[in-house]
């Protein structure tokens, strides 16, 4: 698996703490969409959208997205068709966003999660596998209000 990382300048230790738990525990491939420079700022919707783009063309399987609070990161990935970006600052709603509503990218805050947590966030989401059946009508809807929009 391919895995997309993108960050703004506050998320960068996260981001590197988290691709190296990624690549050691589960073997997957990390690609990284910045930013790189703590000391250069970058605003988050440049990473968000390149990590959504990269899903939407099918370089990358997953993502994962962290600035300040993992909600503007997310907000701007989900402006990209096709894409579940979810912010979650827990373990539980980490594994849920996949099961129930298939996402394809977790996000979070590095103002608000620690390493650890972030570990068993990650951990949970790439655990986790869609179970279709009922949340497959659901992800179909919200795929319906997406193309009513995108025309």
């Amino acid at each position: 698996m391919k895995v997309g990382f993108g960050c703004d300048h506050v998320a960068i230790d996260l981001k590197n703490i988290l691709m190296e738990h990624i690549k050691e525990k589960y073997g997957y491939e990390c690609v990284d969409f910045g930013a790189y420079d703590p000391n250069v700022k970058v605003d988050y919707p440049v990473p968000g959208q390149a990590v959504g783009e990269a899903i939407a063309a099918g370089e990358i399987d997953k993502g994962v997205l962290i600035c300040g609070t993992g909600i503007g990161i997310s907000l701007a990935a989900n402006k990209v068709p096709g894409i579940r970006a979810a912010v979650c600052s827990e373990p539980y709603s980490a594994k849920l966003t996949v099961e129930h509503n298939n996402a394809n990218i977790i996000a979070m805050g590095a103002r608000v999660v620690g390493p650890e947590l972030a570990k068993m966030i990650v951990d949970n989401f790439f655990d986790a596998k869609f179970e279709g059946g009922r949340h497959q009508r659901r992800v179909d809807l919200i795929s319906a209000i997406e193309a009513k929009y995108n025309k």
